[in-house]
């Protein structure tokens, strides 16, 4: 009896050091997962529908900060669930909420109308298209490698399905799979190269198109072909996936695709060319871009409307995203533009960033709008709703009118809410600007010289950020100056040489 006792004892306590181990191993691994990343991928899920459910009901379009990254920001920005931002040009960087840099990737690895992948364990999953062309895994607390495997040029944006396998397409022909422990899990050879970025279905099937023009299904466990469905011309961004399994692709044939889950033709509409990929609206509305942005119904294909760009502007490798509040963004080629138009199809606001963008935004949990710009020595714009710990809007003063040509001062101050030191960037509003300078203290007034050098009213704009990277409101100021007169008949000029003090008169009263 009591060695039964003892036994039952035994177990007990057995069962409740297990039951202690199992809960404490679980929160390990609940604190240690993700929580709920705000942009974890390409077109936000594996689904790419470039839906956020987080709103920018209150983004007007204001300029939080920029990080220069010097070179053009290709691949679209991802954010995790601390909100840290990840984004590669010619290597990968990632950035806290505030734009202060955390780390970059000590190595090259240039993306490429691609984004990274966020997995469960903080693993970032980048491919890259040049020199080493890898599929890296990268760990994103501290921006070392964990293991890399060569794939080809990788212009595929990952994806990541639910057991971790990471799916991508490369320019040597192959859709891949791996594990999350750098294992080749399966490939399957197309016709073409594959730069079109997989997607995932809710029963897990694998989606990606090719530039040989099909689109293909594949099981996810063995990389078995489901079916084909074949467009008349390469494929090469990804296709999305509606709740209903319904997939909707593009082909440079000129048509926007919907087919059905067992690979049969829905309907196809044409004139789009398909620049990016599809996304879908919690209506169930599809946006697709190129010279137009257009909405579609989903039912027939039909416009429901569509969004004129300015001249010579198209959309390429800007995809669209679109925020919980409706509100679509994406940016320009040609106009250098990132623009937010209603769910009606009116404009919201657009903002002129430079370069030529092929980057795709991203909504962060607070609503901000991260893009990368296309300039050469291109920079990472966040755009939102600005700190209230942010300095304050600078009060300019100095004459708002003067002749060209000479020198006036201008003076500057800001006040920080939290006592921090201030910087000032000023935009003279003749293409020059005095970049930040500073630190200065909180409320001081600072004096700055300028020339303006040909007739024109101009816009003095300034604004201030604190010494956390947190950037103020602009202040404006409008300036006059008159075109200099100047005395040129030659006659009249040498007739003054004798009378210098008349000479003096003439030009004061001309000018």
């Amino acid at each position: 009896m009591k060695n039964n006792q003892s036994m039952r004892l035994g177990l007990s306590l057995g069962f409740i050091i297990i039951l202690i181990f199992s809960v404490n191993t679980c929160s390990s691994l609940i604190l240690d997962g993700p929580m709920d990343p705000a942009w974890p991928m390409y077109c936000h899920d594996v689904r790419h529908t470039g839906r956020s459910p987080y709103s920018t009901a209150g983004n007007h379009g204001t300029e939080k900060w920029r990080f220069g990254i010097g070179d053009i920001v290709w691949g679209g920005p991802v954010i995790d669930y601390e909100g840290i931002i990840y984004v590669g040009a010619e290597t990968l960087y990632a950035f806290y909420l505030n734009g202060t840099l955390k780390w970059k990737y000590d190595g090259w690895i240039r993306t490429e109308a691609s984004a990274p992948a966020i997995d469960g364990n903080g693993v970032l999953y980048v491919g890259n298209i040049w020199g080493s062309t890898c599929l890296y895994a990268i760990y994103t607390y501290n921006g070392t490698l964990k293991w890399k495997f060569p794939a080809g040029g990788i212009w595929s944006s990952p994806a990541i399905g639910n057991d971790g396998s990471i799916y991508f397409g490369s320019d040597d022909n192959y859709i891949y799979a791996f594990y999350s422990d750098g294992t080749l899990k399966w490939a399957y050879k197309t016709g073409l190269v594959v730069y079109s970025s997989p997607a995932i279905g809710l029963d897990g099937t694998i989606y990606c198109g090719s530039h040989d023009g099909n689109l293909y299904a594949f099981y996810p466990d063995n990389g078995t072909l489901k079916w084909k469905y074949q467009t008349g011309d390469w494929i090469g961004r990804g296709p999305c996936i509606a709740d209903d399994g319904t997939i909707y692709f593009g082909s440079w044939d000129g048509y926007l695709y919907a087919v059905y889950p067992n690979g049969t033709l829905k309907w196809k509409t044409g004139g789009y060319l398909c620049g990016t990929t599809p996304v879908i609206g919690d209506d169930g509305t599809i946006y697709v871009g190129n010279k137009q942005l257009c909405a579609i119904y989903p039912e027939n294909g039909a416009i429901k409307w569509s969004f004129n760009l300015d001249d010579n502007e198209d959309i390429r490798g800007s995809n669209p995203c679109i925020s919980a509040d409706g509100t679509i963004y994406f940016g320009t080629f040609g106009g250098s533009k990132i623009y937010a138009v209603n769910s009606d199809g009116t404009l919201k606001w657009r903002k002129s960033i430079g370069g030529d963008i092929v980057s795709a935004p991203a909504i962060g949990e607070d609503g901000t709008v991260y893009i990368g710009d296309g300039r050469d020595d291109g920079y990472l714009h966040a755009f939102g709703p600005l700190d209230p710990s942010a300095p304050s809007t600078p009060n300019i003063n100095g004459p708002s009118s003067g002749k060209a040509g000479t020198s006036y001062e201008y003076t500057f101050k800001s006040t920080s809410p939290v006592g921090r030191g201030v910087y000032y960037y000023i935009d003279w509003g003749d293409d020059t600007v005095t970049d930040w300078f500073g630190p200065y203290t909180s409320g001081q007034t600072v004096a700055v010289n300028h020339t303006w050098t040909a007739k024109g009213t101009y816009t003095v704009q300034a604004r201030a950020k604190d010494t956390d990277n947190l950037w103020g409101p602009w202040g404006t100021l409008d300036v006059t100056m008159p075109k200099i007169k100047t005395l040129t008949n030659p006659l009249f000029l040498r007739f003054l040489e004798h009378f210098p003090l008349l000479e003096k008169l003439f030009s004061k009263f001309l000018n």
